[in-house]
């Protein structure tokens, strides 16, 4: 497993070395495991076309369309062609609308292609230089910055930590810090820090790869409803019978986006309040060029310019991954000078040498935060009587400990509350951890009776739960820490119980779930590639939609199946009337 092995001993096994290959190994090895991009298929536009007319939902159109023309040609009338036209011309119509929508959509792996990275700084026959993505074979030794998306799965070399958003591949709501040794994945985008690394996995088999390999395995083949587009017409008829919605957390239940919860800020300095701790924290942020966290926290202001407001600054420390906090020494406007830093709470604790009772109280509000699924930030103060921003200044005072968490989107406990009425189980299949999946599933309401991806292993499920995998997965309110595999694993197992299954998706790992569900839902702000692999693209921000699309389609559904009925009872009289029994008939 060249994920977990030691570095050296992946050199070894992929023979090479850190002076990377020689061009004429890099070209063997392109033959071999081919270029690093995902595979294009083409299909007939035709038959594209035709497949839209041949569904269960088609079937009984083109079934009315048969007993206009047939069961109403009774007693010497003519066919009811005019109901023949109408419902063959509203077909095509259909049809066409879906055919467009999908060709403008494009196939998921194309949109998957397109978070590739086109070009890399490779390490080939001793030298550096550019290249084409596609060219990279394992092996290879590539450099890594800030603003790079990552072209391959790579194990990183000797050098300072990275930071990687990797959110649309795995789900997690924040960038990990990623360690000499550790792999990174393709498609995730550097957001601080520079590297080199060894190319472990290209193409189909990244883990980027493996998803577009999930989606193309998946055979399913628009109309425009109020707040989403319809891109597969038998996508009305399962929705009208869906029984369970499994749904991504980062970005689909919740906003993406972090936040403060100021109901839960603990204040440790004295004379101070929570917002003065909030303040403090917005002055040891960037106002600019700002990461996740410092837009979180200068975003709880009433207005961001108070964050600079009446002071002067002096100086600025931003967070590097040694450190692991932010500092700004500033002057206020009565010429005193003062410093704030703001970070992990160990680092900032330790900045301030606290006494190992106050320290004691601390570790245990942290882990409390961390057993309810929320990140800590650790604030602290400092007074410069030196007015010189080289000064170390007077000893360091631990001010407040923020915690942070990725909010729920307004209306999703709503719309979950709605969905339960209608007889959907919802179900959470998040990449975060568990413990946050568990707080995010309290505040909206949900069941937290949820389980680590270890359990889908099945013999593990049975050794957790004491159930059998199948039935863990139905009974469960959700999963936490899971990979695309096995989102597709879960929805493949409720299919094969027999339910009918949606699925929404905003990430490049939701992709296989949503081409596998009989309802794939994108969200508004999703991917391409989650777009791609869906079956309904919502154009409105929120969850609501979904709920309105199954009363809706449940509504469409029962007026079509009513008019069936309708066209069958009203053409008896007819058919009946060419029989010797009709006469004796009831009418």
């Amino acid at each position: 497993d060249l994920e977990t092995i030691p570095v050296q001993e992946v050199f070894a096994h992929l023979k090479c070395s850190k002076q990377g290959l020689t061009g004429t190994e890099a070209q063997n090895r392109l033959t071999i495991f081919g270029p690093n991009k995902l595979e294009e298929k083409t299909e007939s536009k035709l038959l594209k076309f035709l497949g839209f007319m041949w569904n269960p939902l088609s079937w009984v159109m083109e079934a009315a369309a048969v007993m206009a023309i047939v069961l109403a040609n009774g007693g010497g009338k003519p066919p009811d062609w005019q109901d023949f036209v109408g419902i063959v011309t509203l077909l095509f119509i259909n049809s066409t609308i879906s055919f467009i929508e999908e060709n403008n959509a494009g196939n998921a792996a194309a949109a998957l292609m397109a978070g590739l990275a086109p070009k890399t700084k490779c390490l080939r026959d001793g030298k550096w230089s550019e290249m084409d993505a596609s060219f990279l074979v394992p092996g290879d030794v590539i450099s890594i910055k800030l603003g790079d998306i990552i072209p391959a799965d790579a194990r990183l070399l000797e050098g300072d930590p990275l930071k990687v958003d990797q959110a649309a591949l795995t789900g997690e709501s924040m960038a990990v810090n990623k360690h000499a040794g550790q792999g990174v994945f393709s498609g995730s985008t550097v957001k601080q820090g520079e590297i080199e690394a060894v190319v472990i996995a290209t193409g189909v088999h990244t883990f980027f790869g493996k998803a577009a390999h999930l989606v193309d395995s998946t055979n399913n083949v628009g109309h425009f409803q109020q707040g989403a587009i319809t891109k597969r017409m038998t996508a009305i008829e399962e929705m009208a019978g869906m029984d369970v919605l499994c749904s991504d957390k980062t970005g689909t239940l919740t906003l993406n986006k972090l936040t403060v919860d100021k109901t839960l800020i603990e204040v440790y300095g004295k004379g101070i309040d929570k917002d003065t701790v909030l303040l403090y924290a917005a002055r040891a942020s960037r106002v600019e060029n700002q990461d996740a966290i410092d837009t979180c926290i200068v975003g709880m202001l009433a207005d961001a310019k108070e964050a600079r407001a009446g002071i002067q600054e002096v100086h600025f420390l931003p967070f590097n991954p040694v450190e692991k906090r932010t500092a700004i020494t500033y002057i206020d406007g009565k010429g005193d000078w003062h410093r704030i830093s703001k970070g992990a709470p160990e680092q900032i604790i330790e900045l301030c040498r606290m006494p190992k009772e106050a320290e004691k109280r601390v570790h245990g509000l942290i882990d409390q935060y961390a057993d309810r699924g929320l990140r800590s930030l650790g604030v602290s103060y400092q007074a410069v009587p030196a007015k010189n921003k080289d000064s170390p200044g007077e000893p360091w005072q631990f001010v407040g400990l923020l915690p942070l968490f990725d909010p729920p989107r307004h209306d999703s406990a709503e719309t979950i509350r709605r969905a339960l009425h209608l007889g959907v189980n919802v179900k959470m299949i998040t990449g975060d951890q568990l413990a946050i999946g568990k707080e995010t599933a309290r505040r909206l309401g949900m069941g937290t009776n949820m389980y680590p991806s270890t359990t889908l292993l099945g013999d593990k499920s049975t050794e957790m739960s004491g159930l059998p995998i199948d039935e863990l997965i139905e009974k469960a309110d959700g999963f936490a820490g899971v990979f695309p595999e096995h989102k597709y694993e879960i929805v493949k197992r409720l299919q094969d119980r027999k339910h009918i299954c949606g699925m929404t998706g905003d990430g490049v790992n939701d992709a296989p779930a949503l081409k596998k569900a009989d309802i794939g839902i994108a969200v508004d702000d999703a991917t391409d590639a989650a777009r791609s692999a869906s079956d309904i693209v919502l154009t409105e921000p929120g969850l609501s939609v979904i709920v309105s699309a199954v009363l809706t389609s449940r509504a469409i559904f029962q007026r079509m199946k009513n008019y069936t009925i309708y066209a069958v009872s009203t053409s008896r009289p007819s058919w009946c009337s060419s029989s010797p029994s009709s006469t004796t008939a009831p009418s």
